[in-house]
């Protein structure tokens, strides 16, 4: 069957892609994953991405925002990990916290004309069917001495919580008050924002300066807590902050993910159970056990920042991310993203694996092979966006070529949305589109409905979709937060065959809908009989079909097992045309999947329906 221009169109596209990648580079196109976690880093301090500087207006904050939302959608990232709190201070209304300087350059001074950036980047972030991780470094409290302090700043309001570090500030992490004080700041954001994740990155202890102390003895003679040995009580206090952050945001909102990005390496040396490598580790440096947050479950994932060259000496890629990804315990397993340094990327590079344009598409290719590695975190969004040695154009062409859904998390929810209901279909010849449209499912058992939906495109097709068509990410054809999808391009008198699943929001996915046939409205198109949605389905006792005669004539429908044994004919003879109601009663039928069969002159239409029991 020839396919529908819109479906030549969007091969076209694919194969020119694949030339003019495959001339460029000499690498050939890699296969996607469907579910694969693409997010970039979007730093606040020091005005590193945005606001681009402390003197924009928020009408230019915003416009900026968007632009980085779009351009890292066009990109294929289906995640931004944005900074909120940077040192102490908020990029939203607190109480408990000032406004950032580097938002309105003075700390505690608010946006004028007001509004809530946060409130504001969620809800944009949202409109483009991407996650939105708020990221905020718990400890550090002032990056320089000079800094900008507002009366209401931790510093001012509890100076015994302060342990001067060179030019830093920060909370000592070994305070019971601190810990509590913390906690209440992540929860603030947790409970009045729609935020899909809290995110720590690497800021817990300082890391070593030669000639400093972190001076806390004070604070380790006070609550040793039975340590005699500072660095495990140090290891410890950071551990009781994070379980706890952990169990808060868990009772609080349990579709709400914690995440942490430690540094690449957790530990020097395989003798301890660590890598073959000589680098800065989380483990000593900065007294961050994050091995054992992953292992025990205390976050829903980890995103260690391999900012490495593969075959780099002192540290190299190509050993940490397998080791990583061995590190999940198969008893509470969580997931594992990787963080990549685009920033770190050019022709002049210090590191001289960076200088190659293959370095971060040969990275990629080797985290996907990892069985339990589901993603990548780039840094920065300023770097990546400037396309380094052309990573973004290899993104676009090869690596994230398909849209992605986000892995699901089932340890935090497993349970799939219902369908959507009434998928209908209509073609605009003056508007040179088709639009596809449906009704939200009902509440599932645990009462989540939709948050996205997921559209897929199958070109030629007559039959039902199978879970191997779903799970084949060049059918995807793109997700939306409403229940219409606008498809460009004239109708034309081919099959397309299209299904829409729902998405909840930790993105576990519904059964499709019921495959809509795509007929052009075009003068000269062939018109075929189809089926709506059947509804209810699932169903228990009964269910009811509809079908759409285009012109009069002999009708017959029939249920058929799995097996293609016929089960029972719900209608047979001569119909006019227009649309047609019958009741598939199932009696004592088992449970189980059966095909619906409409077979009339014009062709054979089908759907899939559930029985339960």
């Amino acid at each position: 069957m020839a396919l529908s221009t819109q479906c030549i169109v969007r091969w076209l596209r694919v194969a020119l892609a694949f030339l003019s990648f495959s001339a460029a580079s000499g690498q050939s196109l890699s296969t996607p994953p469907k579910r694969e976690l693409r997010a970039a880093w979007v730093a606040h301090v020091f005005n590193l991405d945005w606001p681009s500087n402390r003197t924009r207006t928020p009408a230019q904050q915003r416009q900026e925002f968007v632009s980085i939302l779009d351009r890292h959608r066009q990109n294929g990232l289906n995640a931004v990990v944005v900074q909120i709190r940077a040192a102490a201070d908020a990029l939203y209304p607190s109480t408990l916290e000032p406004w950032s300087e580097w938002l309105t350059g003075t700390q505690g001074l608010a946006p004028n004309p007001p509004y809530d950036p946060l409130a504001f980047m969620v809800r944009e972030t949202h409109r483009r069917e991407m996650e939105f991780h708020a990221w905020l470094n718990p400890y550090r409290a002032l990056t320089s001495p000079t800094a900008s302090v507002a009366p209401s700043h931790v510093t001012v309001q509890h100076p015994n919580w302060v342990v001067p570090y060179g030019n830093l500030r920060v909370l000592d992490p070994g305070l019971p008050a601190v810990r509590q004080y913390l906690v209440g700041v992540v929860m603030d954001v947790v409970r009045r924002y729609d935020v899909d994740a809290i995110h720590f990155d690497d800021y817990f202890y300082p890391a070593p300066q030669t000639g400093l102390t972190f001076n806390d003895a004070a604070s380790f003679a006070a609550d040793p807590r039975g340590f005699t040995v500072l660095a495990n009580w140090r290891r410890n206090n950071v551990d009781l902050f994070v379980k706890l952050v952990s169990d808060s945001i868990r009772a609080a909102k349990p579709w709400v993910k914690f995440g942490i990005s430690p540094p690449g390496v957790w530990r020097n040396g395989t003798s301890v159970g660590g890598t073959a490598t000589t680098a800065f580790q989380s483990y000593t440096d900065i007294f961050a056990d994050s091995r054992k947050w992953l292992r025990r479950g205390w976050v829903d994932y980890l995103a260690p920042q391999v900012y490495f060259a593969i075959g780099q000496t002192a540290a190299n890629y190509s050993l940490i991310v397998p080791w990583w990804s061995q590190q999940v315990n198969p008893d509470t397993v969580r997931h594992v993203y990787v963080g990549q340094g685009p920033y770190r990327v050019s022709a002049t590079a210090t590191e001289p694996g960076f200088r190659l344009p293959t370095q971060l598409p040969s990275q990629i290719r080797l985290l996907r092979q990892q069985p339990n590695v589901q993603g990548s975190i780039f840094y920065s969004t300023t770097s990546l966006l400037a396309n380094p040695l052309g990573l973004v154009d290899s993104l676009r062409t090869n690596f994230y070529r398909f849209p992605a859904l986000v892995p699901t998390m089932p340890w935090k929810d497993a349970m799939p949305p219902l369908a959507p209901r009434q998928l209908s279909q209509a073609n605009d010849v003056g508007l040179a589109e088709s639009r596809l449209s449906w009704q939200a499912p009902l509440p599932a058992a645990d009462g989540e409905t939709a948050r996205w939906y997921a559209v897929y495109r199958f070109p030629g097709r007559s039959t039902p979709v199978t879970p191997a068509d779903l799970a084949n990410p060049a059918n995807l054809l793109g997700i939306t937060d409403t229940t219409a999808y606008r498809i460009a391009g004239p109708p034309d008198p081919a099959r397309c065959v299209y299904a829409v699943t729902a998405l909840d929001r930790l993105h576990n996915e519904s059964a499709p809908a019921n495959v809509a046939t795509l007929l052009s409205a075009a003068k000269g198109a062939v018109a075929q009989a189809f089926f709506e949605p059947a509804a209810p389905n699932p169903f228990t006792t009964e269910t009811r079909l509809t079908f759409v005669l285009p012109a009069p004539g002999p009708a017959t429908v029939r249920v058929v097992d799995l097996a293609g044994r016929e089960v029972a004919v719900l209608a047979s003879g001569v119909r006019p045309a227009g649309r047609h109601e019958v009741t598939l009663r199932a009696g004592a039928w088992p449970a189980g999947l059966y095909v619906v069969v409409l077979q009339t002159a014009s062709g054979v239409a089908r759907q899939k329906v559930l029985l339960l029991r």
